[in-house]
């Protein structure tokens, strides 16, 4: 696919579950790319941290990138979370996790990632994590100390090593990946992947071709398990980009722009901030 961009056919669904009185995650899809953040627990204002985040990054429009290019824009939407903590030190210690994907500019996506919401490819019937949990019990599988089984239930699963907070030592991952067409994305915060077996989720993103109804029965599968998480699943398929050719200016320019969710309380803050 090297010279021609791929697209994305994206969707994302959020719920706040049935134990959280906000939700703390956020996401956004368009045909150029695709994310998801999840505040940390914990800390003031993650529900902030994580739709000011998104919405900087958003609203870059992140074509056809280089993964220098991308990590900058990291960076910059990053610099958001310290401006709102130097107007409002009340809210020094938000931050942020962060897995999205992005058209390259060599007819690939690019993965950057930090924290521990995850990034899954389904590609042939395989469903593989290609992103790395920034977490302690990561850490110790890594070490061999915890087996992967035992992670899944560990008291400290949850405390992560690594997130997006205004600070200058912040950075998320980039992985570059070629993007053929019939590959499926999965971005999902932990509220999903904490209570849901992979082989349950690989048979959902099997079974429901729609990429909005498979991201609706990710959180409604999460939710059934018990979730005490909010829950956010964002489902991406590679298509192929020369149908984008048969297409009208007025459709071509439409994909380009970029669908956002944000959780409840941060969107009447970036409301807030719109209408000021």
């Amino acid at each position: 696919m090297t010279g021609t961009r791929a697209r994305l056919r994206a969707a994302a669904c959020s719920d706040i579950g049935l134990h959280r009185a906000t939700n703390q995650d956020a996401a956004f899809t368009s045909s150029w790319g695709a994310a998801v953040a999840d505040g940390v627990g914990g800390g003031p204002a993650g529900d902030l941290a994580s739709a000011t985040f998104i919405h900087r990054l958003a609203a870059g429009r992140l074509d056809g990138l280089e993964p220098v290019q991308l990590a900058d824009s990291v960076r910059s939407a990053n610099w958001d979370l310290r401006a709102h903590v130097e107007r409002d030190p009340s809210l020094r210690g938000m931050a942020t996790t962060f897995t999205g994907i992005f058209v390259a500019r060599d007819g690939g996506v690019l993965l950057a990632h930090t924290g521990d919401s995850r990034a899954y490819r389904l590609r042939g019937g395989q469903l593989v994590q290609v992103s790395r949990d920034d977490s302690l019990v990561q850490a110790l599988v890594d070490q061999g100390l915890v087996s992967i089984a035992e992670a899944a239930s560990h008291p400290r699963r949850n405390l992560i090593t690594a997130s997006l907070s205004g600070a200058e030592r912040d950075a998320a991952a980039v992985i570059a990946f070629d993007a053929p067409a019939g590959d499926r994305w999965l971005l999902c915060s932990d509220g999903l992947t904490d209570y849901v077996p992979d082989a349950e989720i690989r048979a959902l993103l099997m079974n429901i071709p729609d990429a909005a109804a498979a991201a609706e029965a990710c959180v409604a599968l999460a939710l059934d398990a018990g979730s005490r998480d909010n829950v956010t699943a964002v489902v991406c398929d590679v298509v192929d980009p020369e149908l984008r050719r048969t297409r009208g200016l007025a459709a071509r320019r439409a994909e380009l722009a970029p669908t956002s969710f944000y959780g409840a309380a941060a969107t009447r803050f970036m409301e807030g901030l719109e209408s000021a």
